[in-house]
């Protein structure tokens, strides 16, 4: 169906959801992180399942906010919804694996740090791309600053500039950059099918203490300022270009 925007199934262990909404490059609409949060909850309340594969059609992994929905106004509800999503990733009681060969923006990057691990192939890029559009990485610090390198999340980002996948795992934001993501994928989940529901659940606890730490201290907070920023006038301008393929106002050289 076409407001199919998330594909979910589940066999041998495994849940795999796919973002499927490649005409907006998988970006976080409220129709996608509705569904992509009901098919985490189906695979958390699936006994059978015992890690989770998520991954993408097209060329995009996910390009963060919809641009389209926030020209509209009323970003509250959806900086909220998006919070959650990733908390959830985060707390699911399974180990969540992404597997990308695309393109990964702002908001996208989110995803990629909630997840426990992360292979990207030949295929992907990555930028926090926020800076230029008047915004900031707020609420998806809380994914990704723990994972990055100090140094590197100053450079990427205050610049936005665009990097690969070697260097996104060589600065921590991602696990490992293959030649091939299915094979990568493949020889993850069977290990990850040869352990213990129990230890992998209780393993995951351990790892993610610190992340979920940050969701409950900061959290509000870092919603509140993304609000704040989607409301601005400086973001208005910044969608406003990016829609018509055009340098905003501020950009020079």
């Amino acid at each position: 169906m076409s407001d199919q925007l998330v594909q979910y199934s589940a066999d041998g262990g495994i849940a795999t959801i796919t973002l499927d909404s490649p005409r907006n490059r998988n970006a976080l609409s409220a129709a996608l992180v509705e569904q992509l949060t009901r098919a985490l909850s189906s695979a958390s309340a699936d006994d059978a399942v015992r890690a989770v594969l998520l991954t993408h059609t097209g060329t995009t992994f996910c390009a963060g906010a919809d641009l389209a929905e926030a020209s509209q106004g009323g970003m509250k509800a959806g900086a909220v919804g998006v919070l959650e999503l990733l908390r959830q990733i985060v707390a699911l009681p399974k180990p969540v694996v992404a597997s990308i060969d695309g393109h990964v923006r702002a908001g996208g990057l989110g995803l990629v740090g909630a997840c426990d691990i992360v292979l990207a192939g030949p295929a992907s890029t990555f930028a926090f791309s926020e800076v230029r559009l008047g915004l900031a990485p707020a609420m998806i610090s809380l994914t990704t600053l723990p994972r990055l390198e100090p140094r590197a999340a100053s450079r990427y980002y205050l610049t936005g500039e665009k990097f690969d996948a070697a260097t996104a795992a060589r600065i921590g934001l991602i696990t490992e950059a293959v030649p091939d993501v299915a094979a990568g994928a493949a020889t993850v989940l069977a290990a990850l099918r040869a352990c213990s529901p129990q230890g992998l659940r209780e393993t995951k606890l351990v790892l993610t203490a610190a992340l979920l730490d940050g969701f409950d201290a900061r959290a509000e907070a870092l919603t509140d300022q993304s609000a704040r920023l989607f409301a601005s006038d400086e973001v208005a301008e910044g969608i406003a270009a990016f829609l018509a393929k055009r340098p905003p106002s501020w950009a020079s050289g």
